[in-house]
Formats: structure tokens, C-alpha cells, sequence
């Protein structure tokens, strides 16, 4: 059938891949919602954005029902959600978002991924300060009646910076204000098409050459484990990088 075929299927399976983690993690962040907070997203504020996020990634009905009821159920396994910090090669420093009912072999993981691509585990705070923990709501334009008025509302709430494109509205706080944000938007009857506490670098370290491949290499492995929810690091991303990335 030719290269063209090969190369259409391994970016299906591609896409496949990343479907199924991100139902994975958004599957994980639903039973954590359950068992913090209970089955019922009406008076659940955590859940409702889990469930919003998991229809942004268009995870099937039966999925989200699932896992609300395997975090409802009597023998359910507690996961806990840990934040490990370190650093690869080349000194980029990297946040690993974990949800894990085995933290033993979580940091066992993490530190042979760590050790194999010439980087290292840090201790907890040591890394964190180099990036910014803010909220992200990306908003379909087509449920802003006002645009004008929808800017002022989300800055009266606390707001940081507001950005347009053609579909969506991007809106992001500080950590302290995503609650009072969430809020309003539900105020406002408003449905984000996701919802989601992300770190952002305060500055970046451009690597390149042999330090990049392996710092490629490690983010993979890294996101590839089962427990780790999102990971983060403040490399610069060049064409370098990105080709990397690509070829992997």
C-alpha cells in the first residue's frame, strides 16, 4: 500500500495513543473529584469541571459514568496526587503532575527516568519557583452574548489576561482566583470547553544538540508512565525541538 499508508496509520496510531491517555488522566481526575467531594456534579464544583473537561476531549458518556461509579464504590483505591520536581539535561527544570495509589513505585519510576537521559529528582520547592501556577478557561466564543461585558465580568473575578482567536476565548488567573472564576462563568451560564491549573515558566532555557535529544527522550518516557498526569518543563521550544519531538 506504499509509505503514504504507513505514514497515515502511524499518525492514527498516534492520535489513538494521546486519545487514550487523555481519557486516562481526565478518568483519574473524575474519580478524584468523587472521593473528595461525592457522586453528584450539582453540588460537586470540582467534578462539573472534571465532566467538562473529559467532553472536551469528547470522552463517551459511558466513560465519565464509569469512573463516577468505580470512585463510588466501597473498595475504590485512593489515588493521591503528588507534584515531583527535577531536573534533565542541559539544568531544564521540569514539574511531573502525578495521580498514583503507589507513590513508592511512582518516585522509583520517575528516578530511573531521570537517571537513564543525565538528570535528577529534586526536592519538593526547589524547582516549583521557576514556574507560575495559573488557571487556563478556554471559552467557545459562540457563548459570549457580550464580549465587552464577558471581559469585564472575568476581570472583575480576578482575571489576569483575556485572548481572542477565531473560536475561543482564552482567559487565565492566578491559582488564587480559578475558584471565583469557575464561579462566575457558572453565573454567567457559561460552559469552558476546558478548565485546567497548569505551571508556566517564568523564564526558558534554550538546549540543543546531544542535551536536547536526551531531554526529548526523558519528557516521553516521562509522559508515557501510567501515573503521571501532565508534565512541564521550561526548555525553549526551537525547530530543533519540535523536529525531535516529531521523530519520536
Amino acid at each position: 500500500m506504499g509509505r503514504a499508508f504507513e505514514y497515515r496509520k502511524e499518525r492514527k496510531f498516534k492520535r489513538w495513543a494521546a486519545m487514550s491517555k487523555a481519557f486516562t488522566r481526565i478518568g483519574k481526575e473524575i474519580m478524584i473529584a468523587v472521593k473528595a467531594g461525592g457522586p453528584n456534579p450539582d453540588t460537586n464544583s470540582r467534578l462539573r469541571i472534571a465532566i467538562q473537561n473529559a467532553k472536551g476531549v469528547n470522552m463517551p458518556k459511558a466513560n465519565i459514568e464509569n469512573a463516577i461509579k468505580k470512585a463510588s464504590a466501597k473498595d475504590y483505591e485512593d489515588y493521591d496526587e503528588v507534584l515531583y520536581e527535577g531536573y534533565g539535561p542541559g539544568g531544564v527544570a521540569i514539574l511531573i503532575e502525578t495521580a498514583t495509589n503507589n507513590t513508592t513505585r511512582t518516585v522509583a519510576n520517575l528516578r530511573s527516568y531521570f537517571n537513564k537521559f543525565d538528570g535528577s529528582l529534586a526536592t519538593s520547592g526547589s524547582v516549583s519557583f521557576l514556574f507560575n501556577h495559573l488557571g487556563v478557561f478556554t471559552i467557545p466564543k459562540s457563548q459570549i452574548k457580550n464580549i465587552e461585558e464577558f471581559e469585564l465580568a472575568m476581570i472583575d473575578a480576578g482575571a489576569e489576561d483575556i485572548e481572542m482567536d477565531d473560536e475561543n476565548c482564552i482567559v487565565t488567573c492566578p491559582f488564587e482566583q480559578f475558584g471565583p472564576i469557575s464561579a462566575k462563568l457558572e453565573e454567567l451560564k457559561i460552559e469552558p470547553e476546558e478548565s485546567v491549573l497548569n505551571w508556566f515558566p517564568v523564564n526558558q532555557v534554550s538546549i540543543t544538540g546531544d542535551n536536547a535529544m536526551k531531554l526529548v527522550k526523558l519528557l516521553k518516557k516521562i509522559e508515557e508512565d501510567d501515573d503521571v498526569q501532565k508534565v512541564y518543563a521550561n526548555y525553549e521550544m526551537t525547530d530543533e525541538i519540535a523536529q525531535l519531538f516529531d521523530n519520536q
